[in-house]
């Protein structure tokens, strides 16, 4: 499954984390000191990562993983060393190749990839995680997205999307303020009805149910996770 909207999107997100914020990326993902409003967001990613390795087995020997837009890899090595074998891909060159730098001690149980988290020949797995990859797609897409992966998923899908907020919509308007070239892409805010009742209503999540689901707001970060398992 891939889309117009979905090709259309992943090239603007490729674009953006490979030409304009690399750098900014690879320092708020790190140690070292940022802003005030950068630290709330680092916060927020990290309580988010850890909700959703919260809901993976802690014993992790013998599954295989998918980190679908892992950006630098602190989830996938963090499931490595719970002994996943992980696949992580994801469309920004630029931050594989900080991710290969900051795994270089676990080599052999993740195998980092530059491209589409959709592509099949990445193969099947015990386990999804899409960790704030799927925020700057269409709530349609992000379901399609999900369906294709259901087929090739033995067990439970882990995601995140931007919950439909009166700050997530002011902050979704100043950013199209900013010029063209300073803009991240944008986020595509859903209620989380809604993001439910596309789940349901689409014949290739049939077999998944949400088990689990939890908002995480941290100053400018804001993302919700949910957890479709096998019924």
């Amino acid at each position: 499954m891939t889309t117009g909207s979905w090709a259309a999107r992943r090239g603007q997100i490729e674009t953006y984390f490979d030409r304009t914020a690399a750098e900014a990326w690879k320092r708020l993902t790190s140690d070292a000191p940022v802003s005030g409003i950068r630290a709330t967001v680092r916060a927020g990613r990290d309580a988010m990562r850890a909700t959703l390795l919260s809901w993976l087995p802690q014993d992790m020997r013998g599954l295989r993983l998918l980190d679908a837009g892992c950006g630098t890899g602190a989830l996938a090595v963090e499931a490595a060393q719970r002994g996943a074998k992980v696949v992580a891909i994801d469309v920004s060159r630029s931050l594989i190749e900080v991710a290969r730098e900051r795994a270089a001690g676990l080599r052999g149980t993740i195998r980092f990839e530059v491209g589409d988290m959709l592509d099949p020949y990445l193969g099947e797995f015990d386990h999804v995680v899409a960790m704030d990859s799927l925020i700057h797609y269409r709530a349609p897409d992000v379901v399609r997205a999900l369906a294709g992966l259901a087929g090739r998923t033995r067990g439970a899908m882990l995601f995140t999307f931007a919950p439909r907020t009166p700050l997530l919509a002011v902050m979704h308007t100043v950013g199209r303020i900013f010029p063209r070239g300073d803009r991240a892409p944008a986020i595509e805010p859903v209620a989380e009805a809604t993001l439910r009742r596309l789940v349901g209503q689409d014949a290739g999540l049939s077999d998944f149910a949400v088990r689990h689901t939890r908002r995480i707001a941290s100053g400018f970060y804001t993302s919700q996770a949910m957890e479709l398992a096998r019924r």
